[in-house]
């Protein structure tokens, strides 16, 4: 497609300009050229310090300039010539296609259809007559990661991502926000959750040492069909907010791993506020300090153990029973009892989930 939109263009310079110009790719073979007869042909050049190259590249009588994204670069225009005639041309060749290619990709190509989906700017009806159109695959399992940094970082992000998954016809890395970068990757029949968790700490890893700052990744569950991306996308934000209150020292959060914390953010919160004021008495859970805290938090990791939470809390079995009593005392609660803990450590998630006041989606 980029072919022949590239073609279209340099067919109407030739009138205007006074010297041979066109397109060359990754290969140094010409794809597009003012002169039709010269499609095809080998550029002798030096084609990896041209890409290398910022600005101009003039070598063997022609002046080459690359365009693309800024980190990753796809195509070389040429104008024949190294004076500054042809170096001028280079330039406004470089602008206009750069420019006419990305109005091309916005209007017509498959990442815009999958962020339309994934964002549910179409309608379920038109998906698939919009795939088929573009020739896309809807019934490829997929699922939706999304990449956030803590501020913006102009298109640094999207760049770096996209470097990272260069094939566009599989896997598609969409711009959200100033912030926020989806990621549609395929997904293999062989592959499982544990995979696309490797995938996201490959990539948060990635963005720590190129961009030099922490990033978190929501993951949604696999979208057999292109039109349950859009659910897909909504766990990947679900999963962000939730492991922001309930996960805070992971980066990479999982939907398929939330658990009741998936349950406790879709409460309604007068309904949450209701229920901490039937089980506590009232105020006692406020009066519990970060000790008690930590000492009930250490509880529940060790399976309500109380041989094996002293141990790991280095203190004698017999001062555990008396903060286990005290906890009774104020709460109402005993945490040796099974039922007992498992509404504690609901009404503790619950108030967690109401000091943060999450954003809903």
């Amino acid at each position: 497609m980029s072919n022949r939109l590239f073609q279209g263009v340099l067919q109407q310079m030739r009138e205007v300009v006074d010297r041979t110009i066109g397109v060359i790719d990754e290969t140094g073979v010409v794809i597009s050229c003012s002169d039709p007869g010269k499609i095809g042909e080998v550029h002798d050049v030096p084609i990896a310090q041209v890409f290398a190259a910022a600005e101009l590249f003039v070598f063997n009588g022609y002046s080459y300039r690359t365009f693309g994204t800024l980190m990753h670069p796809e195509y070389v225009v040429f104008a024949e010539g190294d004076d500054e005639k042809a170096k001028c041309y280079a330039g406004m060749l470089c602008v206009s296609l750069n420019g006419i290619r990305q109005y091309h990709d916005e209007r017509y190509d498959r990442s815009n259809f999958i962020k339309n989906v994934i964002l549910d700017n179409i309608l379920p009806g038109d998906i698939y007559l919009r795939a088929r159109e573009l020739h896309f695959n809807s019934d490829l399992p997929r699922a939706v990661l999304l990449i956030r940094i803590p501020e913006s970082s102009d298109n640094s992000l999207l760049d770096l991502v996209q470097s990272l998954f260069p094939d566009k016809s599989k896997d598609f890395v969409i711009n959200v926000s100033e912030t926020d970068i989806a990621l549609v990757k395929e997904v293999k029949p062989d592959n499982d959750a544990k995979d696309l968790e490797k995938l996201a700490r490959s990539v948060s890893d990635a963005i720590s040492n190129e961009l030099y700052t922490r990033s978190l990744v929501g993951i949604g569950t696999t979208a057999t069909s292109t039109r349950d991306l859009a659910r897909s996308f909504k766990e990947a934000q679900v999963a962000l907010e939730v492991g922001k209150v309930f996960d805070t020292e992971k980066n990479i959060v999982s939907y398929e791993h939330l658990g009741i914390a998936r349950l406790i953010y879709q409460l309604p919160t007068t309904l949450c506020e209701m229920f901490l004021r039937e089980i506590f008495r009232k105020g006692s859970i406020d009066t519990l300090d970060q000790e008690t805290l930590f000492t009930i938090q250490k509880f529940f990791e060790n399976n309500l153990n109380v041989s094996e939470t002293s141990r790991k809390l280095f203190v004698h079995r017999n001062t555990l029973v008396y903060r286990l009593e005290k906890i009774k005392k104020l709460t109402g609660l005993d945490l040796r009892e099974f039922d007992d803990a498992i509404v504690f450590k609901v009404a503790l998630m619950v108030k967690k989930y109401l000091d943060a006041k999450p954003v809903k989606y």
